[in-house]
Parts: structure tokens; sequence; C-alpha cells
């Protein structure tokens, strides 16, 4: 890396051995017309505030070494610009001198603002799937109707509803009795032909007259209906039952749910705060992550007395969900009262009106999700050749390229988290498991990389 940087250096500067500069020239490509300004300054006092230790550390380590490490630093220029700038510092022959030679990481610094852009945007799709994979749930689970999914190459039961489980005589609360259950066997004799038919005319056309059929153990008749979908995991056929006499009572658990239990077992925490950002309750996960010694301490204050920002990032969260009733993955910093500081991603959303609604928030941990500074450096290398492209591919397949690496790399960290399991996997990366199995076959991340076991 030294060798390319010597080869075409983007800034060059000549410094005694004090760190004084006494030449200095730029490339043509940094559209810099001219730095004269620099000579006779030290170089510390045209970095800015946040480089002047590692100027520092470059010329004395020059000096003492013959060679300075790569160290990056914003350079400020004459005209005002700033630009992230990596230098290294070298020994000149009879130590008259040091010289510092600089990259310019702008495409770099572009494409990574680019990068995040695109993560974010992905993210919230991920939400917005998630979010209907939970509205089909729900109605799937809640109608009156009996549904189900057969896998269109053997009719073994994917998934089905209570409606579906109590026509076939299966108790309602065993769901898993069904998954893998071949649907024939419950078909009589006769009636398979003429089932095999409509389903070969649905294949062929798209839909089928539905046909009446004996099933479950008393063999009551139903009206089945069928429909094509195509899914990731290969054809699926939506079927359909519709009582051709009396319905049968569905029995489906009712019980009433312990919501503030549930709510103080959450592991994740969990605050309601009025519009000031008062906090009117907390559970055990919120009191545990701002280290306080009981509920009694947190309710009352402000949300804010433990934000990074206390008077910024809750204004801007406050803010927010009066313009909008939810916000999700607002990132921010909470410190503890012992001094810990962790990272966190917050969910809300506003009931009520602006003046007397209240807030819901959930407070997720993201630092214990985050993969160890080994996977970092590896997920480092592996971006490193696609700086390399830059000015020889396009914006839009450098950024494709990079969003294929990060997937492919915390996919695999997620699954080594799992310990293989892929069903706990996608539960991590946020992805359903069929959307987890398309991006492994879409990556090559055969069973020697997964170790799977569902």
């Amino acid at each position: 890396m030294l060798s390319q940087m010597l080869a075409q250096p983007d800034v060059t500067l000549l410094l005694d051995m004090d760190g004084i500069i006494r030449e200095a020239t730029v490339s043509d490509s940094m559209h810099e017309r001219s730095v004269e300004a620099w000579l006779g300054r030290p170089w510390i006092e045209t970095v800015a505030n946040t480089g002047d230790e590692k100027v520092r550390r470059m010329v004395e380590d020059a000096r003492s070494t013959g060679v300075s490490a790569f160290r990056q630093v914003t350079q400020r220029f004459p005209s005002g610009r700033e630009l992230p700038i990596e230098y290294t510092t070298v020994l000149v022959r009879g130590r008259t001198g040091l010289l510092a030679v600089g990259k310019s990481l702008q495409a770099v610094a572009e494409l990574q603002s680019r990068l995040v852009a695109a993560q974010q945007a992905m993210e919230r799709d991920y939400w917005k799937l998630r979010d209907i994979e939970t509205r089909y749930r729900l109605l799937f689970q809640t109608s009156a109707e009996a549904v189900m999914l057969l896998r269109a190459d053997d009719l073994r039961i994917l998934d089905a509803n209570p409606a579906a489980m109590a026509a076939l005589g299966f108790p309602a609360k065993r769901p898993h009795q069904l998954t893998g259950y071949d649907f024939l066997i419950n078909v009589l004799p006769a009636e398979q032909e003429i089932l095999q038919t409509m389903l070969g005319l649905v294949r062929e056309q798209g839909q089928a007259p539905g046909i009446v059929m004996h099933l479950g153990r008393e063999k009551k008749g139903w009206l089945v209906r069928a429909s094509l979908m195509t899914t990731e995991a290969g054809q699926v056929f939506f079927v359909q039952l519709a009582s051709a006499g009396k319905a049968p009572q569905i029995a489906i658990d009712r019980d009433p749910i312990a919501v503030e239990d549930l709510i103080e077992r959450l592991p994740d925490a969990f605050v309601v705060v009025n519009t000031d950002g008062i906090i009117r309750r907390a559970n055990r996960a919120f009191v545990d992550l701002v280290a306080a010694g009981g509920k009694s301490l947190v309710v009352g204050e402000r949300l804010g007395r433990w934000l990074s920002q206390p008077g910024a990032d809750l204004a801007v969260l406050l803010a927010t969900l009066r313009r909008q009733p939810v916000v999700r993955l607002f990132s921010t910093t909470i410190y503890g009262e012992l001094g810990a500081v962790t990272e966190v991603n917050i969910s809300a959303a506003r009931s009520g009106d602006e003046e007397s609604g209240h807030l819901a928030i959930l407070i997720r941990d993201v630092v214990r999700h985050a993969p160890p500074n080994g996977d970092a450096d590896q997920l480092i290398a592996a971006l490193g050749p696609l700086a390399e492209r830059v000015g020889k591919t396009s914006l839009r397949t450098l950024v494709g390229d990079t969003i294929g690496v990060v997937e492919r790399h915390y996919i695999r960290a997620a699954l080594v988290m799992a310990h293989g399991n892929r069903t706990a996997a996608a539960s991590l990366l946020g992805l359903s498991r069929q959307s987890l199995y398309a991006k492994l076959n879409r990556y090559q991340l055969g069973q020697s990389d997964t170790a799977t076991n569902d």
C-alpha cells in the first residue's frame, strides 16, 4: 500500500524535523489551485482538531523509526475545503527532513455514506415485510374460514389455520401435528381422482370449479376450492374449505392475556412516557439498562436524562412522533447511572392527541447483537477490494456488490451466533425463514457453511 501511495500521492508535504511545512504539492485530481498558504506553518495547524494527535504521532514515529503507520486525518485546504486524507510519513535520507504523502479518501467516504443509506432502506423494507407477514399470520389464524397451504408436488400440508384443523379432526392447540401431513390420507379413495383433476386444472388454467369432498374423521361434506401460488419454496396450493352442510364449531383458545406481566417480562426495555418525555411506567429491562436501583428512581424522570444528547435526542424523537404516529429504529446511546454506555435502537408509537397522549417506547440493545471484532475485520477486508474499483465500475454496480458482501457476511455471522440453526438465524436478522433460505441459495452458502439444524 505504501508503494501505491508513493507512486500516485494526492498530497505531498516536505517537512522539517519539527513538522513545519517547507514544500507542498497536490495532484490535479484534488482541484485545489494553490496550497502556498501552508508554507512555514506547522502541519498540525492545517488539519481538523481531531487530527492533532495523529499528526504528532506520525512525525514522532518517522523521526524515531524512519516511517510512520498510515493514519487518516481531515485536511483543511486554504480554500476552506476539508477532505479525509490518509497519510504516512517517512524520514528523508540524511535526516534532513520528513516527507508526508497522502491519498484522498473522498471516494471511499462517499461510497460508505451511500452504503449506509442503502442499508437503512433495506432495513426499512425488512420491517415492512415483517409487518406484512405478521398481518398475514393474524388473519390466517383468526379466520373463520378453513384454509390450508399444500405443497404442489406431493400435497403435503405446509400450514393450516385452527378452522382447517378442526375440519380435519385435529386439536386446534397442536398445529405441529399437521405440518408435513399427507393431505391425501384424509381423502376418500373414490374422491382422490376428482381432487387430482381439479388441481390439474388449477395448474393449467389458474382456476377450477370447486368440488364437494368428505373430510375429517366424521367424513362431513366440504366444498373445496384451490388456487396456485408461487413462493420462494416453490409452488403451493392455497386450499379453502367451506362447509357443505352445518359448519363445525371451532374451539379457539380465548384465555385472557396478562399484558402487564408480558411487558414486565420483555427482554427489551419498555417505557411509557407523556408528550413531555416524562416516564410514567417502565419495565425491569429498562431499569437494568440504565442501572437504576428500582422503578421508583426512573418513574417521573425525563427519558432524555439517559440519552447521549439529553436535550436533542429526546426532542427529535418527540417532534417526529408529533408528525407521524410511529417511529422505527431511531439510533441513540444510553448512558447508565454506573457509567455503562449502550448503543440502542428505539421504536415508538403514539396514542391519544398531542396534548394528553402517551408514547409507548421499545428500546433494543443493539450491542449484544453485534458481531465480534474478528468478524468486523473480515468485513473490512472483504470490502477493501471494492474501493479499488471506484472509477472503473458504475456506482450502481458498486453499491449492489457492496450490499451483497455485507449481506453474505452478516448471514454467516448470524448462523454462527445461532449455532447453525437457520430458524434462529432468520430471527436475529429480522427475516422470514423463507427469505433466509433464498439468500442462502443466492450466495451459495451450502451445508458446509451453515451446518444447519432446524
